[in-house]
């Protein structure tokens, strides 16, 4: 299966000072490189993105925006823990498409911090049901610098912000600032 990986659109703003010129690139490419990982199914790719103190809560629905309703599928990053759950979903799972769209990145003032605002739309097919196993919604995956690296720390499982209306920023008026897209034939 070939993986293509297209960035369009890229008109990124953000705080950094001329100290702090290549973060934007790195962020994006981390991104790159996990949209890379699930669409080869490459294990050692996606393990690399994570930091060792790496937590992903999940809503229970894709409208849970109250963490009240959260929960935890797996703890804390566990690199042999992680590694065996994502293999199960690659044995037992299909890729049919994976299309990533970068709608924000934000890099802290010290440039040591960042998260990106990225919409997801992965559609793995259950090898022997048929049913469809689908994650789609809006991550914010938050990074840290960690002895030069960038790190995955932490990241809320997908939501659906389009039912919140007023009570959220207009994502209808977010600037599409680039896209990671691969389709698996």
């Amino acid at each position: 299966m070939a993986a293509a990986i297209n960035i369009t659109n890229f008109s990124l703003h953000n705080q950094l000072t001329p100290e702090y010129p290549m973060t934007e690139d790195e962020i994006r490419e981390i991104i790159e490189r996990e949209t890379r990982a699930w669409d080869n199914q490459n294990l050692d790719m996606l393990m690399s993105i994570f930091h060792q103190d790496m937590v992903w809560p999940w809503p229970r629905t894709v409208h849970s925006h109250d963490p009240i309703d959260w929960f935890f599928e797996i703890g804390r990053f566990n690199y042999e823990r992680w590694r065996k759950r994502w293999q199960k979903l690659f044995d037992s799972h299909r890729l049919v498409h994976n299309i990533r769209t970068i709608q924000k990145i934000v890099i802290s003032p010290e440039g040591d911090g960042a998260f990106a605002v990225v919409d997801v739309d992965t559609l793995w097919h259950r090898k022997d049901n048929g049913n469809d196993f689908h994650w789609k919604g809006r991550a914010c995956k938050v990074y840290t610098k960690v002895n030069n690296q960038w790190k995955m720390i932490y990241q809320v499982g997908l939501l659906n912000y389009s039912d919140i209306g007023a009570n959220s920023a207009n994502t209808k008026n977010i600037k599409n600032v680039g896209e990671t897209r691969s389709k698996q034939s």
